[in-house]
């Protein structure tokens, strides 16, 4: 599938309280009214961005997400024969610009970078051939871990999907090419991934696919697609960022409040 023909930033803010939905163009933002997934119209008021709070710009009902999915976070472990999946909490997801929020008895978290998938239209048990259609856009994420949970616990519940181990944006994007973005990750301004989604293992429309055979996705549902490379730990101070061709710079601080004896 070529990519579509017009490619449109949609984001969520917040201005005098009040949480909206626009089209970035540049620094402005043109308000719209309606929902996301259902045509929504113009209300003729333009904004600029920096009088505004970004939100998540999407709330969703569901976040999935598909783990080992390039073969450079692999290591010497095998390709699987199909997508790992495993989810994440509806309250993890935070905006660009929100802090990551490490537990207090988090010691050892690292950042993942990853482009993240927006369902546009409910999918259940749809082709490999019409996964894509269901693909409202893209946007930028980081699938924040714990790893000493990880590898303790019974299921990697706190691991990954603790407040604040969610962060998404700043927009999401249509008329992409999904299958071949460059995906970068910054810690505190050093790239320490980077490398194209045209390399996931499993692509958009096979895990489109393969996730609506065992869960109906519903507009608004995000999937997580997985993480390049090798991964580093992030202590409190640290500032990361997520870049998606296309989509922008989804930054973030990492802070960890003070454990008091």
């Amino acid at each position: 599938m070529e990519a579509q023909s017009k490619v449109t930033k949609y984001v969520r803010y917040s201005v005098a309280g009040t949480a909206a939905l626009g089209i970035l163009d540049g620094d402005n933002i043109r308000e719209l009214r309606g929902d996301l997934f259902a045509n929504p119209q113009p209300t003729g008021r333009t904004l600029k961005l920096s009088a505004v709070k970004l939100l998540p710009p999407v709330i969703p009902g569901k976040v999935i997400a598909v783990g080992l999915n390039y073969k450079t976070h692999l290591g010497e472990r095998p390709a699987a024969a199909y997508p790992g999946l495993f989810a994440k909490m509806p309250t993890s997801i935070i905006a660009h610009l929100d802090d990551i929020v490490l537990p207090a008895d988090a010691k050892n978290t690292h950042y993942e970078g990853e482009m993240v998938l927006v369902i546009g239209k409910t999918a259940h048990n749809v082709s490999k051939e019409d996964a894509k259609s269901y693909v409202f856009g893209v946007s930028a994420g980081n699938d924040v871990s714990e790893r000493d949970w990880q590898r303790a616990d019974l299921q990697w519940f706190r691991a990954k999907a603790s407040d604040t181990f969610g962060p998404l944006g700043p927009s999401i994007v249509t008329g992409l090419n999904y299958d071949n973005l460059l995906l970068q990750t910054r810690l505190n301004g050093e790239v320490v991934q980077s490398q194209r989604t045209e390399d996931l293992i499993f692509n958009v429309s096979e895990i489109v696919s393969y996730i609506s055979r065992y869960v109906t996705l519903n507009p608004g549902d995000v999937i997580y697609t997985g993480t390049p490379g090798t991964t580093k730990q992030m202590k409190a101070g640290d500032v990361v960022e997520i870049e998606l061709e296309g989509v922008g710079v989804l930054r973030n601080k990492v802070t960890q409040p003070v454990v008091i004896p």
